[in-house]
């Protein structure tokens, strides 16, 4: 399972509770659009406690090697700019599923698509997998 990915622009490395003040920080600037997405989280009220015991399920998930949650930072580590979700399938006829968001002000400025291209990529080159469904963006 790789451990990082760096391009120019963002590294992705393991989401940990070291993240959560930058992390919650992310989310609640990007409310409106992680919901927009159909879904209800993060709740009106959200609490910086509500994420730290995310981030400890989101740890220890990767470090059991059941699921694989990403931060997706800046290269100097100052933001949070997204994560990345890599999960077992729901589905029969893949092998996981990969979700991923940015903050909305990265969003903006196309972050999300880059994300997205490269994920892809990385997955294809560097993960065991023969067929990763893409929620919501296929």
């Amino acid at each position: 399972i790789p451990s990082a990915l760096e391009t120019e622009r963002f590294r992705l490395r393991m989401l940990s509770v070291d993240d959560v003040e930058k992390d919650y920080e992310a989310v609640i600037e990007s409310r409106a659009l992680l919901r927009s997405r159909g879904g209800s989280w993060p709740r009106d009220g959200f609490t910086l406690k509500e994420n730290l015991v995310d981030l400890e399920r989101h740890q220890q998930e990767f470090l059991n090697r059941d699921a694989f949650a990403y931060t997706v930072v800046s290269l100097d580590e100052s933001r949070v700019l997204g994560c990345l979700y890599i999960n077992p399938a729901q589905k029969s006829d893949a092998d996981a599923e990969v979700y991923m968001w940015v903050r909305k002000s990265e969003h903006d400025q196309g972050l999300d698509k880059a994300l997205f291209q490269t994920v892809r990529r990385w997955i294809e080159g560097s993960w065991p997998f023969d067929i990763v469904a893409y929620p919501g963006r296929e």
